[in-house]
């Protein structure tokens, strides 16, 4: 067992539908792989506290809260007023502090989400703001808004950095964002041959400033199109960064490992 890497899955919505038939024997599964802490991001009210409680059933399983840019146009409907606003931010707020959440996020800017997206801006600054007041680590969603996200991200300066979910962008980009203290979340996409820019950023940035990541039950592999993603496949990105990078499966298992729980604040023990 010891010599098997031990892997953090920096994002996995473990606590999803698509796995109550079988979350532990997938738990059991992923740690009889090497992957020993997981974080559940938050992604609306409604879900904060189902990601609580399997974080607490479960070692070494953890969750932060956020609102997700996909639920943005639930949540608030076609107008965001002050008030609703300010209760969103108020329930957060008690949220991240009453509960063992050890980021805030998912939060982000996504333009290929119908809907209003200055309430996406609203409410990513919200949380922003709130991450800056907290001293809290953010989970961040884009697609197809970095210049959004970047202009936010300069503009409010988080002390406590965070991670670009499920990074798909140039060197250049990825180049941006560790400048400004934050690590690239890396999952599925590098699987993909067709991926090419994303695959070369990640050989060429620093590899203190990467993450693994599974966005299970999202974010297939390479090979498993059309199948529930799962934490206990994290070994497999592994392998495909570190022939990337040309580095040794050790060394990054590590790495990783180790920017993942400095960036959480995790423990160095498992369960």
């Amino acid at each position: 067992m010891s010599s098997i890497p031990l892997l953090v899955d920096s994002h996995c919505h473990f606590d999803f539908a698509a796995f109550d038939p079988d979350r532990a024997t997938v738990w059991t599964a992923a740690q009889g792989v090497g992957v020993g802490q997981l974080i559940i991001p938050g992604v609306a009210p409604d879900q904060w506290q189902a990601a609580a409680q399997v974080s607490a059933e479960y070692p070494g399983i953890y969750c932060a809260a956020g609102v997700h840019p996909w639920w943005v146009k639930d949540l608030v409907g076609g107008d965001l007023s002050a008030n609703q606003r300010d209760k969103i931010r108020d329930n957060l707020r008690q949220t991240l502090t009453a509960s063992p959440c050890v980021a805030v996020g998912e939060c982000g800017l996504d333009k290929l989400v119908d809907g209003h997206f200055e309430h996406q801006q609203e409410l990513f600054a919200l949380q922003v703001e709130l991450a800056c007041e907290l001293n809290m680590p953010l989970i961040i969603h884009c697609r197809k808004a970095h210049n959004e996200v970047i202009a936010l991200l300069r503009r409010y300066r988080p002390s406590a950095g965070g991670v670009i979910h499920a990074f798909s962008g140039s060197t250049r980009i990825a180049e941006t964002y560790i400048n400004m203290g934050f690590y690239l979340g890396i999952g599925g996409t590098i699987t993909y041959e067709r991926a090419h820019k994303t695959r070369q950023a990640v050989s060429e940035v620093p590899l203190t400033a990467l993450l693994l990541e599974s966005d299970a039950p999202d974010m297939p592999l390479c090979g498993r199109q059309g199948e529930r993603n799962s934490p206990q496949y994290l070994p497999e990105t592994l392998r495909i960064l570190a022939g990337l990078r040309e580095q040794s499966v050790a060394e990054v298992a590590a790495q990783t490992t180790n920017n993942t729980r400095r960036l959480f604040r995790l423990p160095d023990e498992v369960g």
